[in-house]
């Protein structure tokens, strides 16, 4: 995928989320003088079964869907980077950090989500906690190793030599060599986030069905194709793969240009 595709499609993304915050839930009303109308010119997406336009609720859901992710994105590498940065304390907080990461890789995926988020109750706050918490550990893995190898580099070595503690090398001298990974790892982890917070909330247990969101609009499609309303399940899913393959790409263009070998293999 050559730039200028990339280019067009963050350019899409940018518009939709600017689109869907501008729209909000205001322009989303029930008309049931409107309901289940197929896509023409004055409703591109068509309606659903309450007469509301899918156009403007497939972006607000999308809205809704990114500030979702952004948080538990973000969440998640952080936790990544504390695991991380405290393995470089010594052998048993290392060993620590390796056993707490193994720990949370052999847990079943989809269980753990749907476990935390069930315990939390549902809602926005549960699913941002429960993809944070179960999307940490491959990214810490990597930041792990960057770690172990950034401290046996002989400038650290002498920066020891000379007193300096394990918290003044973490924080000054390993961080900085940490944060390219933070960044390609935030935005490939993104889109993960953004698609599991539809499937929890599509599988009942992740946002309110009050809430305009992908996973919500896509449970009740499910209830509707059977009557030949390929619509209601269509532009969103497609709306969503759309946010998911975009981000991905940016991810992989991100890695190439931080790691300049692997972008020449």
């Amino acid at each position: 995928m050559n730039g200028r595709v990339r280019a067009a499609l963050a350019a899409g993304v940018a518009s939709a989320v600017i689109a869907g915050i501008a729209l909000g839930a205001g322009d989303v009303q029930a008309d049931f003088a409107q309901r289940n109308l197929e896509p023409s010119a004055r409703h591109l997406f068509g309606t659903d079964a309450m007469g509301r336009d899918m156009l403007a609720r497939t972006l607000g859901g999308l809205a809704r869907s990114l500030r979702v992710g952004l948080i538990a994105a973000g969440l998640s590498v952080l936790i990544a980077a504390g695991v991380a940065l405290a393995s470089g304390l010594g052998r048993r907080a290392d060993a620590v950090a390796g056993l707490l990461t193994d720990a949370f890789l052999a847990m079943p995926h989809l269980v753990l989500l749907i476990l935390i988020s069930f315990a939390m109750g549902g809602g926005t706050g549960a699913v941002i906690v429960a993809v944070a918490v179960s999307h940490w550990p491959r990214l810490a893995r990597l930041l792990r190793a960057e770690v172990l190898q950034v401290q046996a580099a002989p400038y650290v070595e002498a920066s020891r030599a000379f007193g300096r503690s394990r918290a003044h090398v973490l924080r000054r001298h390993v961080l900085p060599h940490l944060v390219p990974q933070m960044l390609v790892g935030f935005l490939l982890m993104f889109p993960h986030a953004i698609l599991h917070e539809a499937g929890l909330t599509f599988l009942g247990f992740g946002l309110e069905p009050s809430r305009p969101a992908i996973g919500v609009m896509l449970a009740e499609a499910m209830r509707h194709v059977g009557a030949g309303r390929w619509w209601l399940a269509l532009f969103p899913g497609a709306a969503l793969l759309s946010v998911v393959l975009c981000f991905e790409a940016l991810g992989s263009a991100v890695r190439r240009l931080a790691s300049p070998r692997e972008g020449q293999c």
